[in-house]
């Protein structure tokens, strides 16, 4: 058992490069950071996801039955991801986060997840189309 310091851990990150923590339930903690661009659409089928911006901020896309709705999520925030929804991270500018993942993760390199014809485009993670958030990402 150990504290970890998250300003101290994802400092040392290479952009974009994942550091898992802890393992949590099936999933894992960890941090990363990035300064630009969009990350890969992800989805938790079994359980909601915790996000904490450390440093910066960004803007998380999630797909609703009603569409796509974007929440700005400030440093000093959380945002708790809903179980079995789309998601997807928009960077503008710098963003150092945590991410509490309990369980596994798939990934959909395709523009329009959800979908019905889509599935050809979705992956587990670990054998996806992007660098995974950690080892049960």
């Amino acid at each position: 058992m150990q504290a970890q310091n998250l300003r101290d851990v994802v400092v040392g990150l290479g952009e974009v490069e994942f550091k898992e923590l802890f393992g949590f339930n099936d999933g894992s903690v960890g941090v990363f950071w990035a300064a630009s661009g969009m990350s890969p659409w992800e989805r938790h089928p079994s359980d909601e996801e915790l996000l904490y911006v450390i440093e910066g901020r960004v803007t998380i896309e999630v797909l609703t039955d009603a569409g796509g709705v974007e929440v700005p999520v400030a440093e000093g925030s959380a945002f708790v991801v809903p179980r079995n929804h789309w998601h997807r991270h928009k960077h503008d500018g710098l963003v150092r986060e945590m991410y509490v993942t309990p369980g596994a993760s798939v990934l959909s390199c395709v523009e329009d997840p959800a979908g019905k014809r889509r599935a050809e485009g979705h992956a587990r993670m670990n054998g996806g189309c992007a660098a995974p958030k950690g080892g049960g990402r």
